[in-house]
């Protein structure tokens, strides 16, 4: 933590992470709302937007990591990211109609929230020297930075929100956010003549990094890291419909649970540092995997009693130990070839959400909410047993 500190580029990218965590603070629990109550969206139209979104964000989260590897502008593929936020928030703050806020959500801000993987390949590269526990401790506290303004920025909405303040004040009030983020990256980003690290660049060709990103060795643990975070996806989407059918349980106890286990979490976060000196990154990893099927399992059993509350800890704990140490886990997956590397964040979430829906249709379809929390337990668990198998030499 120390270090952090006492380092200007460190707290650079620590002010990166708070700032574009009020970005997707402010946006992520309102988007459905904006989308189908204020522009008109029907619930078919939303669902078929948010998986363009995904494929757009995933899509251009590989195409700029590998090419900032080729061709390492990192500086200027940064400046593009945060234009592109700016324009896109700008854009429906403008026009304020449909075609806006479709254009600026699927199409715009997938680009400008490639910033976030930027970012950590910037500090994988700029860490490069460091003791792997140090990197992965360094960039679990930074990724904890990243949630803390969803404990402040939350709450403050809601009650502007409350208080009658129109959902699309958010475009105006983040885009002067995103201006400030812009100037900060301009000042600060390190330019690339004389950047603080060393870099080689890829002599791959695009296809060539495709085919990397794609090799088995790699993808099949993309694909069980995925299958730990269904559980995250499922919990967003589960934890206010199981709420629902419990007697007694409204939208002020979702917003309250959710809350509490976020700032948890956080803390959560900080602790793994010290955890890192006793513990493999990847039994940690494990070991929150299992917290967060032990959640997910007794959530629709517990929902209707007081014992609900006893499950904030698990659900905070599996996350404060999983979210910081899946950026450095895939990251070391391509060594050297830091863009390449925060891509697979993307692809990571790609499977994370493709196994959440296919998992909520099952389940939903076989019994119900809880019968998906189930299979969701059961998938994180053979997410983390097979990923201590595939690496059982270097776990």
């Amino acid at each position: 933590m120390m270090q952090l500190w006492h380092d200007r580029t460190l707290r650079f990218f620590s002010a990166c992470a708070v700032l574009f965590g009020v970005f997707v603070a402010s946006f992520a629990p309102y988007v459905s709302l904006l989308g189908i109550t204020f522009f008109g969206l029907s619930d078919q139209m939303f669902a078929l937007q948010m998986t363009a979104t995904l494929l757009v964000s995933v899509a251009t989260s590989v195409g700029v990591g590998i090419l900032t590897d080729r061709h390492p502008l990192r500086r200027v593929f940064a400046l593009i990211a945060m234009g592109a936020i700016c324009f896109a928030l700008f854009l429906v703050w403008t026009f304020g109609n449909l075609t806006a806020f479709l254009i600026a959500h699927v199409l715009i801000m997938p680009l400008g929230g490639t910033i976030f993987g930027q970012v950590f390949a910037v500090m994988r590269l700029y860490t490069s020297h460091l003791p792997a526990s140090t990197r992965d401790s360094l960039t679990s506290t930074i990724r904890a930075l990243f949630a803390v303004p969803f404990i402040i920025v939350l709450p403050i909405w809601g009650w502007a929100f409350d208080s009658g303040v129109q959902l699309t004040t958010l475009y105006p009030i983040v885009f002067l956010i995103m201006l400030a983020m812009t100037a900060l990256v301009y000042f600060e980003w390190p330019a690339d003549a004389n950047a603080p690290w060393t870099e080689e660049k890829s002599t791959l060709s695009f296809t060539q990094s495709l085919r990397e990103v794609l090799a088995s060795n790699i993808v099949w643990r993309l694909f069980w890291m995925g299958a730990i975070h269904t559980g995250s996806t499922l919990m967003g989407v589960l934890l206010a419909l199981v709420f629902s059918e419990a007697n007694g349980r409204g939208p002020g106890d979702v917003g309250l649970f959710f809350g509490t286990f976020v700032a948890l979490e956080v803390v959560v976060m900080f602790t793994v540092s010290p955890l890192l000196r006793y513990m493999r990154r990847l039994h940690i990893i494990a070991m929150g995997a299992a917290f967060y099927a032990v959640f997910l399992g007794l959530l629709p059993v517990l929902a209707p009693f007081a014992l609900v509350w006893v499950l904030i800890l698990p659900v905070a704990i599996g996350g404060g130990l999983l979210y910081g140490l899946t950026i450095t886990y895939l990251q070391d997956l391509l060594g050297s070839r830091a863009g390449a590397g925060a891509s697979l964040v993307a692809l990571q979430r790609l499977v994370s959400e493709g196994l959440a829906a296919v998992i909520f249709a099952l389940g939903t379809w076989l019994g119900g909410y809880h019968i998906a929390a189930f299979m969701g337990a059961l998938v994180i668990v053979a997410g983390a047993v097979s990923l201590l198998w595939i690496d059982r030499q270097n776990a």
